[in-house]
């Protein structure tokens, strides 16, 4: 299977794509719509645009369990849910089971004014429809690194410098924060900074996993310096933990996604102190790499294929209106939005940087799901310090090729 990656560079944040519909202007004749997705900002403004519909009930489930859910609910004839939120990794999900339609009759029809770079397409069919870009990338506190006497990190060595002289002045005993919770979060750490070696996670041309070498046990070794400046309950952390204890003050540097990056900066749930001295930087690079080490992902929306043409035609048509220009202007600061009416913000900075930077995409592979669940399922023994980086590395790598081989990717 061939899948397309977004190019996301900058010409992606200059925003290419007008859709001119206003958010009162949609009227659906009929259909059902029902929309699972994540739930942040930029996600809760498409899905109240889109409620605001006429003709039809525009129901959702914005969840952070929503990968969880989605397999499940739309695998069912007909599915519970007419559109599924994906991004790079969880498409690839949806794609391997065969649960999500081609949307080029419905943009022939409702979409024209979509540009080529939101269309994300498999053997020449248009499978998803990007709306934003994100990245996870660095968020310090100005103020307390004036204190310390340092600057922004630019290295994942300059954060541990950083957090050991905030923890050695009595500041902050856990300066760090990340979203290490078990599972998918805790693997897409691992992603990100593995990609900042530069290395593969596949053997060329393969389905076999190859992460277990110097860079795999490189990449545990500097998660586990990290974490030692954590919370101790650092694997309970995803991104609304770590967005709750930044806006809290309890941590001078976090790594979060820059769809955080407009409720950080806004004027609800934390302190003047704490909005003022906070800057969004690139992510780090580290081991003497230029890459940063993070991954991109675009965001965007599916139509499911266990449905009835009606209930896709209505679905496609409030979702256009979810990302409609008025809308964009209206949530700016939500997200890097795709879209001509997007206007780069301070709560951009960071993707935009980490982008700049030459930070890779996340790996669209049809078995990079399988190892990511593998990685997030192997890995906290590793932090906990019950077993050794060369043995968790072994360990991913047979339950991911126990996985690969039931699902037929390796024989």
């Amino acid at each position: 299977m061939f899948l397309k990656k977004i190019a996301l560079t900058g010409a992606l944040l200059a925003g290419t794509s007008s859709i001119a519909m206003a958010m009162g202007a949609c009227d659906i004749s009929s259909g059902n719509v029902n929309i699972l997705a994540n739930d942040f900002p930029a996600v809760q403004a498409v899905a109240a645009a889109a409620a605001k519909c006429t003709g039809t009930e525009v129901k959702s489930n914005l969840t952070k369990d929503h990968k969880d859910l989605m397999v499940a609910a739309i695998t069912p004839n007909p599915a519970e849910y007419t559109s599924v939120f994906v991004a790079n990794g969880t498409l690839v999900t949806l794609l391997n089971d065969g649960l999500v339609r081609p949307l080029d009759d419905l943009i022939a029809e409702y979409g024209k004014d979509l540009s080529k770079s939101q269309l994300i397409t498999v053997d020449g069919k248009t499978m998803a429809v990007a709306f934003m870009a994100n990245a996870q990338h660095l968020f310090s506190r100005q103020d307390i690194l004036d204190k310390v006497g340092m600057g922004i990190p630019a290295t994942y060595e300059d954060v541990l410098a950083t957090a050991e002289k905030i923890r050695s002045m009595g500041i902050m005993e856990f300066p760090v924060a990340l979203n290490t919770k078990s599972g998918w979060n805790l693997a897409e750490e691992f992603v990100n900074m593995y990609s900042g070696t530069g290395a593969d996670f596949f053997t060329t041309g393969t389905a076999e996993a190859a992460i277990n070498n110097e860079n795999g046990v490189k990449t545990l070794e500097m998660l586990k310096s990290l974490v030692a400046y954590s919370d101790p309950d650092f694997l309970t952390f995803d991104s609304n933990a770590t967005q709750a204890s930044w806006e809290a003050g309890d941590v001078a540097l976090a790594v979060m996604w820059g769809s955080r990056g407009s409720a950080v900066l806004d004027d609800e749930g934390s302190s003047d102190e704490v909005r003022n001295g906070t800057v969004l930087s690139a992510a780090p690079t580290w081991g003497g790499g230029t890459t940063p080490a993070s991954t991109l992902w675009w965001d965007g929306f599916t139509i499911s294929k266990n449905i009835s043409d009606e209930d896709a035609a209505a679905t496609f048509q409030a979702l256009i209106a979810g990302i409609s220009d008025d809308v964009v202007k209206a949530n700016n600061d939500a997200a890097v939005w795709i879209s001509a009416a997007y206007q780069p913000s301070p709560a951009s900075a960071g993707v935009s940087a980490t982008i700049s930077g030459g930070a890779s995409p996340y790996p669209m592979l049809p078995y990079m799901g399988t190892l990511h669940t593998a990685i997030g399922g192997e890995l906290s023994d590793f932090l906990q310090g019950n077993e050794s980086a060369e043995q968790a590395l072994a360990d991913i790598e047979a339950a991911y090729a126990a996985a690969a081989k039931e699902k037929g990717f390796l024989k």
